[in-house]
């Protein structure tokens, strides 16, 4: 898990089906002290989070699709 910042949302005209109902947001890795660093990730929003919010996000397929309970979501 890393600690981000939501710096963004992401409007898709088109999804692929398994993400339809699920909200798309820009994150950025943070520090420690919460400083950003890296560049931004593409991230599957689960909890309704927002711009200026500061969550934690799994950079890893497996435990992506534990989360979301689907196998079919490309993470």
């Amino acid at each position: 898990m890393i600690l981000c910042k939501v710096t963004g949302t992401i409007v898709a005209t088109q999804k692929h089906a398994s993400l339809k109902d699920y909200k798309l947001l820009l994150i950025r890795p943070l520090t420690l002290d919460g400083r950003p660093e890296g560049r931004e990730i593409l991230a599957i929003d689960r909890v309704d989070a927002g711009v200026g919010d500061t969550v934690l996000a799994l950079q890893e397929g497996a435990g992506a699709q534990q989360v979301l309970g689907r196998t079919d979501v490309p993470v």
